[in-house]
């Protein structure tokens, strides 16, 4: 029982880490930017994205652990479609903030949709839950795209 709360706290440690790689390599600052920037309609306060994704890695890596601890045949593609999502999520905020390369995010940003669906769907045919977790992720990363295509359009 020990293991496996072990194993739960580096799921979700791991996950939130690579989030925070992802903004320490974007550079930090982003509110500034952010506020130079042409926004869409119904475009968040600044403050809420970390708050968000604080809660969004979280989710993402409780169900990571589902899928680790099933003893499934479909798991090892499952974690895989996992790291490529968790991958091109790592790529956006250095893309967006860092390179201020608009279109090159909401090519990752895209690219993160596809992922997040094929992951959704392989995790779904493991454990119900470890992809049911995954929602707020998936309307947050559709919100998040309606912006960054936003943005992309108004500068």
């Amino acid at each position: 029982m020990k293991q496996k709360w072990t194993n739960l706290l580096l799921f979700i440690v791991g996950t939130e880490l690579v989030g925070a790689l992802s903004a320490l390599l974007a550079g930090g600052n982003f509110s500034a930017f952010y506020q130079t920037l042409q926004r869409p309609p119904f475009a968040p306060p600044g403050w809420l994205f970390p708050v968000m994704w604080g809660i969004l890695y979280a989710l993402m890596g409780i169900s990571a652990f589902l899928i680790w601890e099933s003893d499934s045949f479909r798991r090892k593609p499952a974690l895989i479609l996992y790291g490529a999502q968790l991958f091109a999520n790592f790529l956006w905020s250095p893309v967006f903030f860092g390179l201020k390369w608009l279109l090159g995010a909401a090519i990752v940003i895209v690219t993160m949709l596809v992922l997040i669906i094929a992951m959704m769907t392989a995790f779904l045919r493991i454990c119900r839950s470890a992809a049911y977790l995954n929602i707020p992720y998936l309307l947050w990363t559709v919100f998040a795209a309606y912006l960054t295509i936003g943005v992309l359009i108004l500068n």
